[in-house]
């Protein structure tokens, strides 16, 4: 998308504008009665990239979700084929979760779906096939879209990429997995919230969602009050972590994530628009500290719930 939106681009970000006031149903809620609701219908996810430093093995980062009191665990893709091209089976794995209390609420994968050349384009949404198949054989229904591949480099028209993101829900019906497009702040493309919601709407799929971030949307530069114009019925998983005052907003990166509520991120204002707008989703903590990776895995999962449960304590009461 260039500079200067053309006419076209206007009208879809109208159309997005206008899907948070009527398509979806949304009102303007106060603070009083977004903290009327009551949280317990969100659930609790443990991303593993929170302990990846500690170079566990899948089953154990399951028994890590499972030990520390998760709803769900949000595995990266290439632990689930490493898992596999060791031998193991995928049905015990997902019996293993499943025994274990846990639900695999989304995962973590690359798949270049987005890019502009078309034979790389293609390969991105078989890459995308073999990541969604691999994830169903152990029950999940929902994995991550970023914009892989689109990270540098020139900025895409947007109607180009809903119509790729199009293409990739088509891909995730015949798996049984719905992919989640998600904003990645130090992106040229998709690094705003507002580009990721028009994406979502010139979609044109029932099955569009998004991925929001705490700290991508700061990373990216979108204000969290944005949150007000979106549904939460188009996030079924929103990243949680906290960000720190220093370094900057330009010069942060992805290891300085700490645990929510140990930073300035405005969480309780985000959880109420949240809650008020209809979310009753999934918080999935994901983390890239290297200090917390020096530490005892169980440990930081059990603290990074602690948080993500006491910052919504304090959101909605």
């Amino acid at each position: 998308m260039s500079a200067h939106l053309d006419r076209r681009q206007m009208l879809s970000l109208s159309g997005a504008s206008a899907l948070g006031c009527m398509g979806l149903g949304l009102t303007a809620t106060t603070t009083a009665e977004a903290a009327q609701k009551t949280p317990s219908a969100i659930r609790y996810c443990f991303n593993t990239s929170t302990i990846r430093g500690q170079k566990l093995t899948i089953e154990q980062e399951v028994d890590v979700a499972a030990k520390a009191g998760y709803d769900g665990i949000e595995p990266w893709i290439s632990k689930i084929q490493e898992y596999k091209d060791s031998g193991k089976s995928l049905h015990d794995l997902g019996k293993r979760i499943a025994d274990s209390g846990l639900k695999v609420e989304s995962a973590i994968g690359f798949a270049q779906w987005i890019v502009d050349d078309q034979e790389k384009r293609a390969a991105g949404l078989e890459h995308a096939k073999r990541d969604m198949d691999l994830l169903a054989q152990i029950g999940g229904t929902r994995i991550a879209a970023p914009p892989a591949g689109a990270t540098n480099g020139p900025k895409l028209d947007l109607l180009e990429v809903a119509q790729r993101y199009h293409a990739l829900l088509e891909v995730g019906r015949q798996a049984g997995v719905v992919p989640e497009l998600e904003l990645w702040g130090f992106s040229t493309n998709l690094n705003r919230l507002g580009e990721v919601a028009m994406v979502v709407v010139e979609a044109n799929h029932p099955d569009a969602c998004m991925m929001p971030d705490v700290y991508h949307i700061y990373k990216g530069g979108s204000d969290f009050s944005g949150l007000q114009a979106i549904s939460g019925s188009v996030i079924p998983v929103f990243h949680m972590n906290d960000y720190p005052a220093d370094p900057p907003r330009d010069k942060i990166n992805d290891s300085a994530r700490v645990f929510p509520g140990d930073g300035i991120a405005p969480l309780k204002t985000m959880i109420q628009t949240l809650a008020g707008n209809g979310f009753a989703g999934v918080f999935s903590l994901e983390l890239f500290n290297p200090e917390y990776w020096k530490r005892d895995a169980l440990e930081v999962a059990k603290e990074g719930l602690d948080k993500m449960k006491a910052s919504v304590q304090e959101a909605l009461g």
